[in-house]
């Protein structure tokens, strides 16, 4: 019987370790392990937040955003359709970052139906806040079409269109249209392009 050298079979180990480890690196690799990220800028152009997107081999997306700087209490936290931050406040506008359109919503729905809609960002007496959830609601790559996303963190909190019927808003009953578009999430505190 031949004898194997220690050196050999330790170089045999690590090669078995190594075609291991790329197995499962390719594994993860199509099954998720994308990311994307925003840094979030107020309209003076500074650094308020960060949030982190990450594809988990379930399909579904993780969020992380982690903000500081900001009113206290409750905003909505949003995902728009075009990836330009501009905090110049258009003629006619009230708001900074309008040039990232619209709620990101490739089925047509109405709010809190949104792929973008997300949950409120609750922001402490220190100006800080974190939210961390998943989503199934879009794809990282999704985000990345011809004119991209961005977040948007608003002044106000979204009430999601929840408004009961028995509830009325300038003579119609439950939700108008605004409120069926923006949630009365209000203006655009914050704002982060995403990308990869």
């Amino acid at each position: 019987m031949r004898r194997t050298s220690k050196t050999a079979v330790a170089l045999i180990v690590f090669g078995l370790a190594l075609a291991t480890i790329g197995t499962f690196a390719a594994l993860s690799a199509s099954a998720g392990g994308q990311e994307a990220r925003a840094m979030l800028r107020d309209a003076t152009g500074n650094v308020v937040g960060t949030v982190k997107l990450e594809s988990e081999n379930d399909g579904k997306i993780a969020l992380k955003a982690v903000v500081w700087g900001l009113a206290p209490g409750f905003h909505g936290f949003h995902i728009h359709t075009v990836g330009v931050c501009d905090p110049t406040i258009p003629a006619g506008q009230t708001s900074p970052f309008t040039s990232a359109g619209g709620h990101f919503n490739p089925t047509g729905t109405t709010h809190a139906g949104h792929a973008g809609d997300q949950p409120v960002l609750l922001v402490n007496a220190d100006g800080t806040g974190q939210a961390r959830f998943t989503t199934d609601r879009y794809t990282i790559e999704s985000l990345f079409d011809a004119d991209g996303s961005a977040f948007i963190v608003h002044a106000a909190p979204d009430n999601y269109a929840n408004i009961p019927t028995r509830y009325s808003a300038a003579g119609v009953q439950g939700p108008d249209a605004a409120t069926l578009t923006t949630g009365d999430a209000g203006a655009r505190s914050a704002c982060g392009v995403i990308g990869r």
